[in-house]
This record gives structure tokens, C-alpha cells and sequence, in this order.
């Protein structure tokens, strides 16, 4: 069974930031996986979001570098991340899926982990709760846990 956790994002977080905050820390969940040796899918709302997440991983810290590519760009064997927004999901078979997009994609379950957010913003945790019942429905174990600060 696909297990989805929902990390919620600490308080301290200014609402102006929640968003800047849920990429940070998308980012460097995406570089402990890729230190387990776990290939991650990063799954985005559209294009500009890709690219942004894109960039954030090779700025987001200088003594880390987690080999990356957006979905259809890289070597033929893929980077241990990659980036995407379609609704086909990865290239090829990933044990990690990090959902940026507001909606619960239907091919996480072809995924062993699911990692979400909750933000700290009231808009957003109603897109976060929505997203909760969609991972229900489609048969994920959903749990939720606060994100270490």
C-alpha cells in the first residue's frame, strides 16, 4: 500500500513565505533521499513551478548538489531526481514522489512514498486538505507528521 505523509509546516513560517517554505523544504527532502539512494519524482502544478523548483535545487545550498532533470530533459537513464508536471508522472520507476501540485496526481500509486505539505496558510491548508481525502480515496495509508524545524 502507498504510504502518503503530509508534513506540516512549522508555525514560525510567515503566511507571505508559505509557499517559498514548502519548496525549501521539498528541496532538501528531495537531497536526503537522494543521499539514501532513492530515486524521487518531484510532481508540479505546471511549467513555471517546475522550473522553479528546478532552480531552487541548484541554489538552495552550496555544499549540496543533488543531480537532477526536468521530466524529458537529462541523460537517457535519467537523474535520481526528476521534475515534472504531466499527468503521466515519471519516466521510469521512482520509489519517491514529492507533490507540489494542488491536487493529489492519480499515479502516486504506482509510487511506494508519497511526501506532501501542509503550509502555514489557511488557503493553502484547505488545498492540503483536499488533497488528503483524494490520497484516501485512492487507497494511500495518509498520515501526518510536523516538519523538524
Amino acid at each position: 500500500m502507498t504510504q502518503a505523509l503530509f508534513l506540516l509546516m512549522p508555525e514560525n513560517h510567515q503566511a507571505s513565505n508559505a509557499i517559498d517554505s514548502v519548496y525549501l523544504a521539498a528541496c532538501q527532502i528531495a537531497e536526503q533521499h537522494y543521499r539514501q539512494q532513492k530515486l524521487v519524482y518531484i510532481h508540479c502544478n505546471d511549467k513555471q513551478q517546475a522550473y522553479a523548483i528546478d532552480e531552487l535545487l541548484w541554489q538552495f545550498e552550496p555544499s549540496a548538489f543533488v543531480p537532477h532533470n526536468l521530466k524529458g530533459e537529462g541523460p537517457a537513464q535519467g537523474s535520481p531526481v526528476e521534475i515534472g508536471f504531466d499527468k503521466l508522472g515519471p519516466n521510469k520507476s521512482r520509489q519517491v514522489l514529492i507533490n507540489l501540485a494542488d491536487q493529489a496526481p492519480h499515479f502516486a500509486v504506482n509510487l511506494a512514498q508519497i511526501i506532501d505539505f501542509v503550509a502555514n496558510d489557511d488557503a493553502l491548508k484547505g488545498i492540503a486538505r483536499k488533497r488528503y481525502r483524494e490520497y484516501q480515496t485512492l487507497g494511500c495509508q495518509v498520515t501526518t507528521q510536523a516538519l523538524a524545524k
